[in-house]
């Protein structure tokens, strides 16, 4: 069996100029980088803004597990299938970070016949969008040092800075360091933290920025720490705007590439759900919208995390709504949410999949009920899934009052997608009860609250001394309306990775609570979630080559 990468370099791509006709763009509206891979130009914008928007899809998964889920493969290859059955598409995704890349996750492209290419260059540097962030982030950084350094006439409390520096790599001895030891003319000394890129503020900033003025308007705002009296200290009073946003002129226009069919694909900005909101730009999944009949998009990791902050952070913020969604599942990894060890799943097991389903079921609830939308399960069809494990599965959906619908489209591409499409476009034009979860209005204690007792089924939240002080100053600072993005493990309800399945009689901690005012939301800290991963024992970057003709291999 072919690998991702074979797979994809024996593609037949067409040039980038030609995938875009299909939405309606030509020559003069891109920017190209190569033959395959451009970005949209500014002014396209303006132009197609008063057109009626498509149907979004929104594409979302039960908790992740070691066994595999395949969510970004299902959107790839749902688009795939939506063009196969005659309509305009096109799909909104993030871009891959370098750190899950060469640590153990792998990309973020897809699978088999199923991925958006040029995959090894979508996965290694793209077009420039992380480094972007990454520079603007760290000038900051550089500029908050520096006012230290020369004198700190704003008052800044070197111990209450809490701006950090990133770099987009897998580097756990980067998670505490001190800087400013070299002596008088180095600085001043501080300990300070490094986060992965995509955990960034400023990448969150650029994924919900509308425009470059926004952008800008919205990086002055970022909180970089607080005075020796406790005022907030924001990048504007660094007069460090204006310079960041020049470091994202180009990073904030939208990229386009293709799939495998040539499906056209909006790759475009790349937080991660579990330690930010997860989901892709709002500038690239407005363009989509006004280029196509229906766009296929994703939110990160599970449905706790990505589909709600998607839903109560990008939806509330830019104005979006989802018309249908489409919950991803894997028998594999139900069964080990069934209490199955991943040696163990490629033999069949129906009362593990019974028990392992309760994860589905309490996604599949969510979705529909506290959300309000119309939902399919898609079963993402590995080799060792048995006939009965499938019967069985579609039976325990249509019991919860769905449709399961077999998505092959990793073997087969678009064509394994087909009967999804068609059970997607049923529900974009069935009428939907859209719902946040919490509104407005609420106090920030309470949305915490209400995702956690309506999401992830806990009992309630305990807050930690720091995190009710901090709770209590933000709304005091003006914050009080604004989203809750709760940093939790991906890999369960709880925020102890090891409960699986659907937990009940437990309670959420939160310890602590930081402001993203550039973002427009406030971060609430639970378990022991990081924001800089390390490296397993053998990472994935042991196994990546390029040859001299710079073929690359080893790289999934």
């Amino acid at each position: 069996m072919l690998s991702d990468i074979a797979i994809a370099q024996r593609a037949r791509l067409e040039p980038i100029t030609k995938v875009a006709e299909q939405i309606g763009l030509g020559p003069d509206d891109l920017e190209l980088y190569g033959r395959y891979k451009a970005k949209v130009a500014s002014h396209v914008w303006p132009r197609v803004r008063s057109n009626p928007d498509g149907k979004l899809i929104l594409v979302t998964a039960i908790s992740p597990t070691p066994a595999g889920e395949g969510k970004t493969t299902v959107t790839v290859g749902l688009g795939q299938a939506m063009a196969r059955i005659g309509k305009r598409a096109a799909i909104a995704l993030r871009e891959p970070s370098l750190g899950p890349a060469f640590g153990v996750k792998g990309g973020a492209a897809g699978g088999g016949y199923a991925q958006v290419v040029p995959m090894d260059e979508v996965n290694l540097h793209f077009t420039g969008d992380f480094h972007a962030v990454t520079s603007a982030n760290n000038l900051l950084s550089a500029m908050i040092d520096n006012h230290l350094h020369q004198g700190n006439a704003l008052g800044l409390d070197p111990r209450q800075v809490t701006f950090k520096r990133v770099m987009d790599m897998n580097d756990r001895a980067l998670r505490s360091v001190v800087v400013g030891l070299g002596g008088k003319n180095g600085g001043v000394p501080r300990q300070e933290e490094f986060m992965i890129t995509p955990a960034s503020e400023v990448m969150a900033t650029l994924c919900l920025a509308e425009d470059l003025s926004d952008l800008k308007r919205r990086c002055g705002e970022i909180i970089v720490g607080y005075t020796y009296d406790g005022a907030p200290v924001r990048a504007r009073d660094l007069k460090a705007e204006g310079a960041m946003a020049t470091l994202l002129r180009e990073a904030i226009k939208p990229n386009l590439v293709q799939t495998l069919e040539n499906t056209p694909a909006f790759v475009h900005g790349g937080p991660f759900a579990n330690i930010a909101h997860g989901c892709n730009t709002v500038t690239a999944t407005r363009l989509a919208l006004k280029l196509a009949d229906y766009v296929i998009t994703e939110a990160g990791f599970g449905a706790d995390l990505g589909a709600e902050k998607f839903i109560d952070i990008k939806c509330r913020l830019s104005g979006l709504r989802p018309d249908a969604v489409v919950i991803v599942a894997t028998i594999r990894s139900l069964k080990m949410h069934g209490g199955l060890k991943k040696d163990e799943l490629s033999r069949e097991d129906l009362e593990a999949l019974r028990k392992g389903s309760s994860n589905l079921m309490r996604h599949l609830r969510n979705v529909t009920e506290v959300f309000g939308l119309p939902a399919v399960v898609a079963i993402n069809r590995f080799a060792a899934d048995t006939e009965a494990e499938i019967r069985l599965l579609r039976e325990l959906v249509e019991e919860a009052g769905a449709t399961a619908v077999v998505a092959d489209v990793h073997a087969r591409g678009g064509e394994g997608g087909i009967e999804l499409a068609h059970r997607v476009v049923e529900l974009a034009q069935e009428p939907n009860r859209f719902s946040f979860v919490y509104e407005d209005d609420d106090s920030l204690k309470t949305k915490i609250e209400k995702v956690a007792t309506r999401i992830y089924g806990a009992d309630g939240v305990d807050f930690s001394r720091e995190a009710s002080r901090m709770l209590r100053k933000l709304e005091k600072e003006g914050f009080g309306r604004a989203p809750v993005c709760i940093a939790k493990t991906q890999y369960s309800f709880t925020d102890d990775p090891k409960k699986l399945g659907a937990p009940t009689g437990w309670r959420l901690t939160v310890r602590e609570v930081r402001p993203s005012a550039g973002a427009g939301f406030v971060v609430a800290l639970t378990g022991e979630i990081m924001t800089m991963p390390g490296l397993p024992a053998v990472p994935a970057a042991e196994g990546i080559d390029v040859h001299e003709d710079g073929e690359i291999v080893g790289l999934f």
